[in-house]
């Protein structure tokens, strides 16, 4: 895991502050806190626990509201944030999806430069994805499912997302990379849409946002076979890994970050970065981020830092592309 940084509290400066937040911060009107999703997904479950405590970091009378702008896997929030004032009211959660894979994977893509169309503002946390079954699907270990989606032929399973050209869609096509065969994409317009779907057997599995999937399968609704990253999460010791589970080198994890609009103030966009920090480095915040499915980032998290973040992560996945030449179709 990365170091935990803590950063000073924020000095705010009244003259550079948006207008009338003064000595008080934001209080000025609402912060608005835009996700990409529809209510009730991992990046909209992310983005209220963060609204619940950076109030508390930005300044008296600071209210944060949350926004959802659902559409195209993030990028239409995206392409709307990038046209608002850089005043630090209006700010975003932002996913692996839209500001890494979808510019590099998509078919046809040129809506917005991850990097320089945004302000980075902080990284959230780092949680890994879950492959998840109907619980009608052959196996019951974490290696039998594998098998089964192995022996599968071309085209004979389907898999379910929350949109096209998001983390969903590009791990699931590279799961079937791995497994050298190929599956049927069905999108839906929602996490919850998703795993719905999963549950009634419209579609047979997918890979999903932990945060998103963690109830269903609490509850037993779906099955949770896999998680994707390096290790096992901690609230989910008995789960196995990918690669613990017959597929090696299956290595995929998410992030979620903060950005706002081109431009903004650095003594705007620093105050918001050491609220974020403040917020993430509180033992109640990460707890129950951790329990909704989310990990806290523990890194140094500095405005350079976030935007080096992202640079790095655009990079990697233009890479992944490139290396693996899947390509998503809108």
């Amino acid at each position: 895991m990365h170091r935990r940084a803590l950063l000073a509290a924020p000095i705010l400066l009244p003259a550079l502050l948006p207008s009338g937040a003064g000595a008080q911060g934001f209080a000025e009107r609402p912060v608005t806190l835009v996700t990409g999703y529809a209510p009730g997904g991992s990046t909209d479950i992310a983005a209220r626990l963060l609204a619940d405590r950076l109030p508390a970091h930005l300044g008296a009378g600071t209210r944060v509201v949350v926004e959802n702008r659902p559409g195209a896997s993030g990028a239409v929030a995206s392409e709307w944030l990038r046209r608002q004032p850089a005043d630090g009211f209006t700010i975003m959660v932002v996913e692996t999806g839209s500001h890494a894979i979808a510019p590099n994977a998509m078919i046809g893509w040129n809506r917005y430069d991850p990097v320089a169309d945004f302000t980075h503002l902080g990284v959230i946390g780092i949680p890994p994805l879950i492959l998840i079954v109907n619980n009608d699907f052959p196996g019951r270990t974490a290696q039998e499912v594998v098998a089964a989606l192995r022996r599968a032929p071309p085209d004979s399973l389907t898999y379910a997302t929350s949109g096209v050209g998001g983390v969903l869609h590009f791990a699931s096509e590279i799961l079937g990379q791995h497994l050298g065969t190929r599956f049927v994409h069905v999108p839906y317009r929602s996490g919850a849409q998703m795993l719905q779907a999963i549950h009634t057997g419209e579609a047979q599995f997918g890979i999903a946002a932990l945060a998103s999937a963690n109830a269903m399968v609490k509850e037993g609704l779906v099955r949770g076979i896999a998680v994707t990253g390096q290790r096992r999460f901690p609230t989910y010791p008995d789960t196995p890994t990918l690669a613990e589970s017959g597929v090696p080198n299956f290595d995929f994890d998410t992030w979620f970050a903060l950005v706002g609009p081109p431009g903004m103030p650095e003594p705007v966009a620093g105050a918001i970065n050491r609220a974020l920090v403040a917020a993430l480095a509180e033992d109640p915040l990460r707890d129950r981020l951790m329990a909704a499915g989310h990990d806290a980032f523990r890194g140094p998290n500095g405005l350079p830092e976030a935007r080096a973040f992202m640079v790095s992560e655009v990079a990697k996945y233009r890479e992944v592309v490139a290396r693996t030449g899947i390509r998503l179709s809108p």
